[in-house]
């Protein structure tokens, strides 16, 4: 009997550790004795402790949290933010938690069920001590519980409530005006980091010295405890020591040093990509030291759910699924054109039963009857065909208003679901400016005597209509925001050509594909008014031809009533919109059937 139960526990830490890499997408990732429970230390699981449903509760969600660390967080990016002040350092590695962990929220509801189940979990469990006053509530527990209720979206019970309420107009006063912005910027951990540390240095709660906290440096090494010395010298240490520098885990000790430990030739490998990642952004820079831009402090990168309310996004999504019936037989018989060819170029089959892969969704019921019950995964069988996502870069500008702008979010709503179909994933972004006639840069430009040449010279919109990992069902309603009265204003493609270049860089796929989709030369009248004539222009073509000679990118444009070879090697004009589809389906066709670099 012994020896069942035995195997059923290791049959469970084998499924655990199996889902934690299809979520994390890291099928390096060893049958691992120890969890990382972002508690400060890695936890052995105690497979012996599993006696109540809590305990399963617990376990799933914090493999869950791990696997999405090891996808979302950066260990670099995060120790580049740690706050200076060593009181801020247990707060910020709440809020990146709360980041990662919202994105994973937002990939599967699985995970988004596990994690709000266990957050309940703990509510209920922590009532050892009365609260009478703000001394005895440890600011660390409050800020967790204020990041639950206001990012989570978890709603606290009444002892949570309590506890929170001590602290929460010191925190609403710091983070409160911040939270759209940090929400936009969920999938971009240096910018959300930045925000949060700095948030966090200016709070003014520590400043009677009070650090209630203390329990991040308790579980420290009690270098970094020990003074403020030790602490500034660990940073400086930081910059010139190597990934396997033994002062690099005391100077954080108490973040992920034993999965470090165990990564270490994964880590060497990933900062050899992080490197050469580094060289062609040195690279990209360079290109930009000549484009000259006024200010960016107005400049919004903006998730398209967030540009209108639910109820004005039906409607929106209503008005292209009435446009989208009268294409809707002809773009389909080409999706469908494209999908016979991918499909039959991958020939896709798979193997079964396996202890690790994608999750096997047929075989759930099993888990559902019996916990004891191993998960079952499967695998794709290699294939020649290449791991791929596509970036629909898609002009947002005021000439492409009515049927342009129409007939481009129809093809981008049927490429993204024809593609997936044939595991392609698809990144659909859009590109305009928040104002005519410059905004909020020109009115500041003007304020400051007018300077000659200031550079790109408006408020930069850059849309995220449908992320690489989000399923077409999620972002649909976005695609019909396209359409929003009042979006298209001017086009300012190099910076936009930069920003989604840089976000396909960041991708794991082995082939990354950008579509440019654009009716003609870059215009913003604010800009041109006061800077050469070409000044956009020369941008846009280095840029691109950065991409095409220097990246593993490929690139390709369609120009709707404009010749846009002049700026890509591989362009191809359409004279009616209504070619729209033929033509970047049958572009994306050549592709793959090409299997050579553009350049």
């Amino acid at each position: 009997m012994s020896i069942k139960i035995s195997h059923l526990k290791e049959k469970m830490r084998q499924a655990l550790t199996s889902t934690k890499k299809v979520i994390s997408e890291d099928f390096t990732i060893n049958n691992e004795k120890k969890i990382n429970t972002n508690d400060n230390h890695s936890e052995v699981i105690k497979v012996d402790n599993l006696s109540s449903p809590e305990d399963f509760i617990r376990l799933r969600a914090e493999f869950d949290s791990s696997a999405l660390e090891k996808k979302f967080s950066n260990k670099e990016i995060f120790k580049d933010n740690v706050p200076k002040n060593p009181s801020c350092k247990m707060l910020y590695k709440f809020a990146e938690k709360t980041r990662y962990e919202l994105l994973g929220c937002q990939m599967l509801k699985g995970i988004e069920k596990n994690l709000t189940k266990n957050y309940y979990r703990m509510m209920n469990v922590k009532k050892e001590h009365k609260i009478n006053t703000k001394e005895d509530v440890i600011v660390s527990e409050a800020f967790e519980l204020y990041l639950l209720k206001n990012f989570q979206k978890i709603k606290l019970n009444s002892f949570s409530e309590k506890k929170l309420s001590f602290w929460e107009k010191d925190f609403d006063k710091s983070i409160k005006k911040h939270i759209n912005f940090l929400y936009q910027n969920l999938d971009n951990q240096k910018v959300y980091g930045s925000k949060f540390s700095e948030i966090l240095q200016n709070m003014d709660i520590f400043d009677s010295g009070e650090i209630d906290e203390n329990k991040e440096e308790q579980n420290d090494e009690g270098k970094d405890a020990s003074s403020n010395e030790d602490d500034k010298s660990d940073q400086e240490d930081k910059k010139d020591s190597s990934p396997k520098d033994e002062t690099e885990p005391a100077m954080d000790s108490d973040y992920n040093k034993d999965e470090y430990n165990l990564d270490d030739q994964l880590d060497d490998m990933n900062l050899k990509e992080e490197n050469s990642e580094q060289i062609v952004k040195k690279s990209i820079k360079e290109i930009n030291l000549e484009y000259k831009i006024f200010t960016n402090e107005f400049d919004e990168i903006i998730k398209a759910e967030n540009l209108e309310n639910e109820e004005d996004s039906l409607k929106l999504r209503k008005n292209l699924d009435q446009q989208l019936i009268g294409f809707h037989d002809i773009v389909t018989k080409l999706a469908n054109k494209l999908q016979r060819q991918l499909l039959a170029k991958q020939n896709r089959s798979w193997n079964f039963d396996l202890e690790e892969g994608l999750l096997d969704s047929s075989k759930l019921t099993r888990i559902i009857m019996d916990p004891y019950n191993s998960l079952s995964f499967k695998k794709e069988k290699d294939l020649d065909f290449k791991d791929t996502i596509v970036t629909l870069l898609i002009d947002n500008s005021g000439s492409m208003r009515g049927r342009p702008i129409t007939i481009a979010a129809i093809c981008a709503d049927i490429l993204s679901r024809t593609l997936e179909r044939c595991s392609v994933k698809v990144e659909i972004l859009g590109f305009t400016t928040k104002n005519w006639k410059g905004g909020q840069s020109r009115e500041k430009w003007s304020k400051n005597s007018k300077p000659k040449t200031p550079g790109r010279l408006n408020d930069l919109r850059h849309i995220i209509y449908k992320g690489g990992d989000t399923h077409w069902r999620q972002a649909k309603n976005n695609l019909g925001l396209m359409l929003k009265e009042g979006l298209l204003k001017e086009n300012i493609d190099g910076e936009a050509i930069t920003w989604a270049y840089n976000r396909l860089q960041k991708r794991k796929e082995e082939r990354k594909i950008l579509m440019v989709i654009s009716d003609g030369a870059p215009v913003d009248d604010s800009t041109l008014s006061v800077n050469s004539g070409d000044f956009l222009e020369k941008h846009l073509k280095k840029t691109v031809k950065f991409i095409e000679d220097k990246s593993d990118i490929e690139i390709l444009a369609i120009g709707i009533g404009h010749d846009v070879s002049r700026y890509y090697n591989k362009a191809i004009k359409i004279t009616d919109v209504n070619e729209l589809a033929d033509v970047m389906i049958s572009q994306l066709s050549s592709l793959f059937e090409n299997k050579k670099k553009l350049h």
